[in-house]
């Protein structure tokens, strides 16, 4: 099977690679690589002369395979989070010859581990105005616009949120009532909705288990609202990497860079050795430039190409824990602005539970952060003082923990001062790296990479930058009212326990949830569940359709169980003991469609059981000492 796995590649990358040294592997009227001058327009046409359906993962392994030092890529990505997938983007849109790769899964470290919110910061514009810092100032017009692109470009990925901040003081009133205002009045044209103030009364109708009076026994005077975004972070993610492959890039997960390879006469970086980590394979890559976007790895990165590179990441973690729905409304979230130690606390509904977190602490760099119980129990606390309800450890559903890259910039002489910001840096190698920043202004971040890339690799694009109003894979074809075809155009057939198929409805949960996550494309796992008896839910309570599983097999470039139940779906953020219970599920799924053998499955099992002891639900809960205990 390996020998015959490998012949299928040699076969592809000769197809791939021409003697002229350009890549012509040809397929619905364009090419992988396509040099042709792209604008928006002209990169939608390309998709969808595609039929919207990514490479598979052969062809695109043979694509990075068949370079080399007189046939190099214009750009390889090191990273597959928002910032790396955004930059292959950006290059393969500018009509550059890409090619990505991302030692683990797109998505898999901090980018699926956020608090879910698109935001334009409005604790920045409170430091602009009373330190009255402008660089603050420009950070939030900077994100308020990229806010805009983010819902622009993923409507069934993003959408605007109120967000509550209530008020026990009279001063708070119009404290906030005028920070507000100039957020909406910052926002300008991109505003979502505009601000306004709640009754005390009003305030409890919207958010029923909001409390009427603090700890320290003031009532509520009322609460302001404002309007951020909100998005599926991961699906985001993925459909970032799904898009650039559509544009032309040759991405790849699961594949890691362990080292770079240098000119022996310039010193400069001109490519890389990568380990395809589901086979243990090496092979290498060639590119005139390689944009380092690795996250809070990104100093590893770094030591391949100088082992004596000043380090620039700062790493912090951020911790979140997921409760029930009726801790929050469904479509309104809430602000402790202020808790005892001067940090924000978000409580924000998502997918049908709620979201609590973030805490904000120093952190070692691991591949698998775990949060600590006193972190948990901070976040709690913190919100048990704004909730009428009794707030229990043992609601805790699931509890992550993601690591920030908090950047400086190595280059300037005040190394100890750490950027909000992204920090572009291009070394004596010529590797440039991109880091810090967050998830809100991605796209911008990526361009500023590219250019970077352009410049120091002196590359030809077709045009200029497009990404801005750039819609992604889902995005065509998505209407809110589109759940409605699937219930009445589709059936869910599922296997019954004595393995018959039959029908079921097609309800309106399973069609909103499959709308809002594959967007435009999401008659095409309902034809799925329909036609090959997939369309039973994996978890109860959930409405995570087996039917995903096949697809994202097949079109998302899902490699393993906790590609799926972490990334995929969301499964294993939401609710980590329902995703244990459905891995074995997912897992028979992925067999069928990846060829799995019997050692494989046994290996996946293990391994997703390992990454959910990572996730502290209340069952699965280490508890240190006896100061913690589930009551």
């Amino acid at each position: 099977m390996a020998r015959s796995q490998t012949g299928r590649l040699a076969i592809r990358a000769a197809l791939v690679v021409g003697f002229g040294g350009g890549v012509g592997l040809a397929y619905n009227n364009s090419s992988l690589f396509g040099r042709e001058k792209a604008d928006a327009d002209a990169v939608k046409h390309k998709m969808e002369d595609a039929g919207w359906k990514v490479q598979d993962r052969v062809t695109q392994e043979a694509a990075l395979r068949g370079t080399n030092r007189a046939n190099p890529l214009d750009v390889l990505v090191i990273g597959g989070g928002a910032t790396g997938c955004g930059v292959a983007l950006d290059a393969a849109t500018r009509g550059l010859r890409v090619g990505l790769v991302e030692r683990e899964d797109f998505s898999a470290g901090t980018s699926s581990r956020s608090t879910k919110l698109v935001h334009g910061g409005v604790r920045y514009l409170e430091k602009a105005v009373f330190q009255l810092d402008y660089g603050q100032l420009k950070l939030v017009f900077h994100a308020l616009e990229e806010r805009a692109n983010i819902l622009d470009n993923a409507p069934h990925l993003t959408n605007p949120l109120p967000t509550m901040t209530p008020c026990y003081e009279w001063w708070q009133i119009p404290y906030y009532w005028a920070g507000f205002k100039l957020y909406d009045l910052v926002a300008g044209r991109h505003m979502l909705h505009i601000s306004r103030f709640f009754s005390a009364r009003e305030s409890i109708e919207a958010f029923p288990t909001l409390s009427k009076g603090n700890s320290e026994g003031k009532s509520l005077k009322g609460t302001l609202v404002y309007y951020d975004g909100q998005m599926n972070d991961s699906r985001l993610n993925v459909a970032l990497a799904c898009t650039a492959s559509l544009a032309g890039a040759a991405v790849l997960n699961h594949a890691e860079a362990t080292t770079l390879h240098k000119d022996e006469v310039s010193g400069r970086v001109v490519g890389a050795r990568i380990r395809n980590n589901l086979t243990g394979k090496e092979f290498d890559v060639y590119a005139k430039v390689v944009v380092n976007a690795a996250g809070p790895f990104c100093d590893e990165v770094r030591k391949l190409c100088d082992e004596k590179s000043i380090p620039m990441i700062t790493p912090s973690s951020g911790v979140h824990i997921v409760l029930p729905d009726y801790y929050s409304p469904d479509a309104m979230a809430l602000i402790v602005p202020k808790t005892k130690d001067g940090r924000v606390v978000f409580l924000v509904p998502w997918m049908g539970r709620t979201v609590a977190g973030t805490t904000e602490s120093a952190t070692p760099l691991t591949m698998r952060p775990e949060p600590h119980e006193e972190e948990i129990q901070f976040i709690l606390d913190a919100i048990s003082d704004y909730l009428c309800i009794k707030v229990r450890r043992s609601d805790v559903l699931s509890a992550w923990s993601g690591i920030r890259p908090l950047a400086s910039d190595p280059t300037k002489k005040d190394t100890a001062s750490i950027s909000r910001d992204h920090v572009v840096v291009t070394d004596v190698h010529g590797l440039v790296t991109i880091t810090g920043g967050k998830w809100t202004t991605y796209r911008s971040m990526a361009e500023d990479a590219v250019d970077a890339a352009i410049k120091v690799g002196n590359l030809q694009p077709q045009s200029g930058c497009v990404t801005e109003h750039l819609a992604l894979i889902g995005a065509e074809g998505f209407e809110p009212a589109s759940f409605t075809i699937l219930t009445q155009q589709y059936v869910r057939m599922k296997r019954s326990h004595g393995g018959k198929i039959v029908p079921g409805v097609f309800d309106t949960a399973a069609a909103k949830h499959l709308v809002h996550s594959y967007g435009g494309l999401a008659q095409r796992v309902a034809i799925i569940a329909q036609n090959e008896g997939l369309g039973k839910r994996l978890a109860h309570g959930y409405p995570i359709l087996e039917a995903e599983v096949a697809y994202c097999a097949r079109y998302e470039y899902c490699e393993s169980a906790v590609d799926f139940i972490a990334r995929r779906s969301r499964l294993a953020f939401l609710d980590t003991d329902a995703a244990r219970r459905a891995l074995p599920r997912v897992i028979e799924i992925l067999a069928e469609e990846h060829r799995w053998d019997r050692g494989r499955k046994k290996q996946e099992l293990q391994l997703a059981r390992e990454f959910l002891e990572t996730f502290r639900s209340s069952q699965n809960a280490r508890f240190d000492d006896g100061k913690h205990q589930q009551p």
